[in-house]
């Protein structure tokens, strides 16, 4: 396992980190527990030492396996968990106030709960799950995050920014109030690149991918046919005609796959790990071979100007949360 510097946090963390929203149950159906547990300490003992959770994945569920499987475990972990909006609009709206969104107090009751579904006096980040740069010009907020960092119950402040709106959070990035951001980047929204990254990297912020496999869709596994357990978010992400599109442009990338990348998701992982500004890539991974592909990735290769070059030519700009 290869390791990164998130951004000036002083943190050095696994650049394939762990992504736990899966583990919830509530919005990606059929994770099992067991399975679920297997995962996690399986990461952990490859060298995986940066899991990112939330409040809201399955209402703390996500949170507590975490807890459980650090009572077993002596490595050093860091622990990232996010605030949910007040709200629970999911991406912030512009135009509604911080205060509907995250109230001083709100933001200290949320990073208790989290404390104790994760057994700990601390977490090493403590994100806000949505954002919206005009939240700096109000009050209300700000003492509460920083608070909680000096009270060392937040080693590092972050943002989880808006699904596919980097500039959403760029004022953010040079405010100085938070060490990370947590963005959508991979083949298809290759958005950041343009001004987002830069940013981060003049800043010295630290930068956590999200979503590398675009919801599973740039590892080769939705097909036309493809279909998802009642209830399951994708039913959504992938509705309509969505799944045919994403098989055909899927399929176009697999004429690329060669020594530099054997499979679809190992392509995926490499290309975001390419950019330097990239502190770590938390793909979801509920299962111990998904665990064990993915960190192999891990080897200190990076994909050759050409190759990603070519990816370039692939980007996709669309929004299917929308």
């Amino acid at each position: 396992m290869e390791y990164r510097s998130l951004g000036r946090t002083g943190l050095r963390v696994s650049e394939i980190g762990y992504g736990a929203w899966g583990l919830g149950q509530r919005e990606w159906i059929g994770a099992r527990d067991e399975e679920s547990l297997h995962a996690l300490h399986r990461a952990i003992h490859l060298g995986v030492n940066f899991l990112d959770t939330a409040l809201a994945y399955g209402d703390g569920h996500s949170e507590r396996l975490i807890g459980r499987v650090l009572k077993e475990r002596r490595e050093t972990v860091h622990v990232a968990t996010k605030v949910p909006p007040k709200n629970r609009r999911w991406p912030a709206p512009r135009g509604v106030p911080v205060s509907e969104t995250y109230p001083g107090p709100y933001i200290v009751e949320c990073c208790e709960t989290s404390l104790r579904n994760l057994g700990r006096d601390h977490v090493d980040l403590l994100q806000l799950h949505t954002w919206q740069d005009d939240f700096l010009d109000h009050d209300g907020w700000k003492d509460a995050l920083v608070g909680l960092k000096k009270a060392g119950k937040a080693r590092a402040l972050g943002v989880s920014v808006n699904d596919h709106d980097p500039r959403s959070a760029l004022r953010a990035v040079r405010s100085g109030l938070f060490d990370t951001f947590q963005i959508i980047y991979n083949v298809f929204d290759q958005g950041p690149e343009a001004e987002f990254f830069p940013a981060c990297l003049q800043e010295g912020r630290g930068v956590i991918v999200r979503v590398p496999f675009d919801e599973g869709a740039l590892t080769g596994a939705v097909t036309p046919e493809t279909t998802f357990p009642k209830g399951d978010f994708r039913n959504h992400y992938f509705g309509g005609d969505r799944k045919k599109q994403v098989w055909e442009r899927v399929q176009r990338l697999s004429s690329l796959l060669d020594g530099e990348a054997r499979t679809l998701a190992e392509l995926a992982l490499r290309f975001c790990l390419s950019h330097e500004a990239v502190s770590t890539v938390i793909p979801g991974m509920r299962k111990p071979k998904n665990v064990e592909a993915n960190v192999a990735v891990s080897d200190g290769r990076r994909l050759s100007p050409r190759l990603r070059e070519e990816l370039h030519s692939h980007a996709w700009a669309r929004n299917f949360y929308d």
